[in-house]
C-alpha cells in the first residue's frame, strides 16, 4: 500500500483536526479521524507527552502532522487558538479544568471558532466526584461492572481485557461517534459544541444488551456462569496438544451439530440444553481438543460452518489466510500494522504516513494552516524536534 506522502483521502477529506497532544484513547480516537481521512495536526508540547514509547513506533500518531508548542509559555496559547480558528475539531484529553487554565478550554476556543467541535475525552467524565481524580482503564471499566462479568471463573478474579473495552472502546470509539454526529450538527445549524466522552459513559452503554438481558432473567449478576462470558461449554476456549488454544462459538444448534460432529463427539456429548450436564460436555469438548494440536483442528474446522477458530498471536494474527486476503493488516515504512477501518466503497482510507515525530511538520503545517506563528520558535526548540 503506497500512496503519495501527504495525499489526503477517505470520507473526511477536507476536516481539519487539532488535536491537543496526550496518551491512550485520546490519540487514538484523533488515529481513527485521520484514517478516515481528515487532516490532523497535533500539537505535542516540549518533552512529550510521557508514554515511554519510541515516537517512530506510536502508530496511533499515524496519518497526523505534528508542530511543537508549549502552552505555558508567552504565545503558546494563542498559537493553538489561531489553528482552532481554521479548524472543524478539536480532541482534548486532559483532566476537567487544566485546558481551561492552559487558555484553550472550550470558551477560549468557541469564541474564537463557533462552529468548532470540542471533544474531551476523559475516564470519569467532566462532572462528577471522581472527576479531578487520575484513573485508568482498570478502573473505569470496574465501576461500571463491565470488568466483574468478565472471566470464566465464577470464584475466580476477573480478566483484565487489556486496555481495550474502556480506553478504545468505550472511550475513542464513543468520542468519535460524538465529534462526528457534533459536527453534522455545526455545519447543518452553524453551531460548534462541546462533546464529553467519558469511558465510564461508553464502556456502560457498551453493556446495553447484557442489561437487557439480566432484566429478562436471562443473565445471571456473576461471571463464568452465562452463554456468553465462558459459562457455556460451546461458547468458549480449549486448549490443544500442542499448547494452542482454539476459540468455539457454536452457540445455534445447526452449527454446534457441525461442531460436535467435526469434533468427534457427537456421539458421546451429552443433550447441550440439559444444563445440569454442561459440566460433562465441557469435559468431553476438553479432552478432545487434547489429543490434536492447534494446527490440526484449525484444519479440521476451517471453511465450516462449526464456529470455530484457532487463538493467534498478535504477530501470528497478519498472516492469518482470511486476514491477509482482506488486508486486514498492512506494512507501511516497515511497521505491520491493522489497515484503517472501516471500508468505504467511493473514498477508502489508507495509511499515507507513519508516526508523527513531534514537531517534525511544524513549517509544513504554519503554511497549509495559515499560521505563521507557528514558525517563530526559538533555536532550542527547534533542536528538540530534530
Amino acid at each position: 500500500m503506497t500512496t503519495p506522502a501527504r495525499s489526503r483521502t477517505g470520507p473526511l477529506s477536507g476536516v481539519r483536526v487539532v488535536e491537543l497532544a496526550g496518551i491512550g484513547p485520546g490519540p487514538f480516537a484523533a488515529m481513527l479521524l485521520a484514517d478516515l481521512g481528515a487532516d490532523v495536526v497535533r500539537v505535542d508540547r516540549p518533552g512529550g507527552p510521557g508514554l515511554g514509547i519510541d515516537p517512530a513506533y506510536d502508530l496511533t500518531n499515524r496519518n497526523k502532522r505534528s508542530v511543537l508548542v508549549d502552552l505555558k509559555a508567552d504565545g503558546g496559547p494563542d498559537t493553538v487558538l489561531d489553528l482552532v480558528a481554521r479548524a472543524d475539531i478539536l480532541v482534548e484529553g486532559y483532566r476537567p479544568g487544566v485546558a481551561e487554565r492552559l487558555g484553550v478550554g472550550p470558551d477560549a476556543c468557541l469564541a474564537r471558532n463557533p462552529r468548532l467541535v470540542y471533544g474531551r475525552m476523559t475516564g470519569w467524565g467532566q462532572d462528577g466526584p471522581l472527576a479531578p481524580t487520575a484513573g485508568h482503564d482498570i478502573g473505569y471499566i470496574a465501576i461500571t461492572g463491565t470488568l466483574g462479568m468478565i472471566g470464566p471463573d465464577p470464584d475466580g478474579p476477573p480478566s483484565i481485557p487489556a486496555n481495550l473495552v474502556g480506553d478504545y472502546a468505550g472511550g475513542s470509539l464513543y468520542l468519535v461517534i460524538g465529534v462526528l454526529a457534533a459536527l453534522q450538527h455545526a455545519r447543518t445549524h452553524g453551531e460548534g459544541q462541546v462533546v464529553d466522552a467519558a469511558i465510564v459513559d461508553g464502556t456502560a452503554h457498551l453493556a446495553s444488551m447484557i442489561h437487557g438481558m439480566l432484566a429478562a432473567g436471562g443473565w445471571q449478576d456473576r461471571r463464568g456462569v452465562n452463554l456468553l462470558d465462558g459459562g457455556c461449554p460451546f461458547y468458549g476456549t480449549y486448549e490443544t496438544s500442542d499448547g494452542g488454544y482454539m476459540a468455539v462459538g457454536a452457540l445455534e444448534q445447526q452449527f454446534y451439530d457441525e461442531f460436535v460432529r467435526l469434533l468427534g463427539i457427537e456421539d458421546v456429548a451429552p443433550a447441550r440444553r440439559d444444563l445440569a450436564r454442561w459440566g460433562e460436555l465441557r469435559a468431553a469438548v476438553a479432552d478432545r481438543f487434547r489429543t490434536r494440536t492447534r494446527d490440526e483442528w484449525t484444519a479440521v474446522f476451517e471453511g465450516t460452518d462449526a464456529c470455530v477458530a484457532p487463538v493467534l498471536s498478535l504477530r501470528e494474527a497478519p498472516a492469518h489466510p482470511h486476514l491477509a486476503a482482506r488486508g486486514t493488516f498492512v506494512e507501511h515504512a516497515g511497521l505491520v500494522q491493522p489497515a484503517p477501518a472501516p471500508r468505504f466503497s467511493a473514498t477508502p482510507g489508507t495509511v499515507r504516513t507513519g508516526p508523527a515525530l513531534p514537531g517534525a511538520d511544524t513549517d509544513e503545517v504554519a503554511r497549509d494552516w495559515a499560521v505563521p506563528a507557528l514558525t517563530a520558535l526559538q533555536p532550542d526548540d527547534k533542536e528538540q524536534q530534530a
